[in-house]
């Protein structure tokens, strides 16, 4: 058996990430259980339909070692699969209470930026506990070359003591015309240019520096939507009145499948500052729709191989941003091609190389 730990099972890309690599680890023969610092989250029914889900009930990150001990003691799966720091770094030390099975730990994001503004402590805390916990882990993993490259300074191990291996994103049924028509209802119009994005509302995502960039575009015809929540919601509603924008911004919420989102829509944009990999831009590009993102550590420039299958501009530009919107609004694009591209992202493919790691 497998266990997979994670903080809960909220609409992230880590989240979904972990869900994608147990359907296929069951398909491959392997029983998964979800273990869970706390059962809550968008996607916790959905797992709980197909995985048996473990919930710790352990809120505080200091009681964790304490508790999911005792569970490995009592259940013993044969590899634990741990991800996000600090999850990351407490799994590790879990070997010295006795447990035999395999521990991979997998990180999803660009430390170094994540927790660029906590201070010296936390930055001393975040190294020392990954220069001592991913010693003990039997396997490392960063979802891009980028994140290696961070992880391996941060903790002091060389780049070989990783393995890169890229997020899985699996091909979605097509949208089903109820689907499509919500979606449509959500446009309101039939004509001009569709702009969408997809994520969290949250810092990291610099979602001002899209309207800012959409408030430059020359197309009043254009609309843009976002697909998400989060605690910004109310600051970018706000900022798109400033910038008289409001009537052509759309908020549809956090969408669990947001495939006829991409469907419906002329382009994708992705206004980042820091991300693990993307894997909102592989979704997109699954369904030919052409894709700007910030080049942002890290990610992106791995999925777009620095702009072959997409346009790439610096961080915190908004004129850059309008401008690369503005070329991919007009210029023809190949979709067959966003579509082969995709498909190198396949859960098959990652989940092979994660299993060539719990299962040695």
């Amino acid at each position: 058996m497998i266990s997979i730990l994670l903080p809960d099972l909220r609409g992230g890309g880590a989240e979904r990430v972990n869900l994608d690599l147990a359907y296929e680890f069951l398909r491959q023969g392997h029983k998964v259980e979800f273990v869970l610092m706390q059962a809550r989250g968008e996607f916790l029914a959905e797992a709980q339909a197909t995985f048996s889900v473990i919930d710790l009930n352990c809120p505080r990150i200091r009681h964790l070692p304490h508790v999911l001990s005792h569970y490995l003691r009592h259940c013993r799966p044969d590899a634990l699969l741990a991800a996000m720091w600090p999850l990351t770094v407490i799994a590790p030390m879990i070997r010295f209470a006795g447990y035999r099975g395999q521990i991979v730990v997998s990180e999803h994001c660009d430390l170094s930026a994540q927790y660029a503004s906590w201070g010296w402590a936390h930055r001393a805390s975040l190294r020392g506990s990954m220069a001592v916990a991913y010693r003990l882990a039997h396997r490392r993993v960063g979802v891009s070359q980028g994140v290696v490259r961070d992880i391996a300074a941060l903790s002091r191990l060389s780049l070989g003591a990783f393995n890169v291996i890229h997020n899985p994103v699996p091909p979605r049924a097509a949208p089903l015309v109820a689907e499509l028509n919500d979606a449509e209802a959500l446009w309101s119009t039939s004509s001009g240019a569709r702009i969408v994005t997809v994520g969290s509302m949250k810092a990291q995502k610099n979602h001002p520096l899209l309207l800012r960039a959409f408030a430059r575009l020359n197309r009043r015809d254009a609309r843009l939507m976002f697909v998400g929540d989060g605690t910004g919601r109310e600051a970018l509603l706000s900022l798109a009145r400033d910038l008289g924008v409001v009537d052509r911004v759309i908020f549809a919420g956090f969408q669990l499948d947001p495939t006829a989102f991409y469907k419906t829509a002329d382009l994708f944009v992705l206004s980042s500052n820091y991300e693990g990999f993307g894997n909102v831009i592989v979704e997109a590009m699954a369904y030919g729709t052409t894709v700007v993102s910030t080049d942002c550590p890290s990610g992106p420039a791995e999925i777009l191989e620095n702009g072959k299958y997409g346009r790439l501009v610096p961080v915190r530009d908004p004129q850059a941003l309008a401008d690369a919107m503005q070329a991919a609004l007009t210029e023809p694009h190949d979709p067959d091609l966003l579509k082969t591209r995709a498909a190198d992202f396949a859960p098959a493919i990652a989940a092979k190389r994660y299993l060539e790691l719990l299962c040695p």
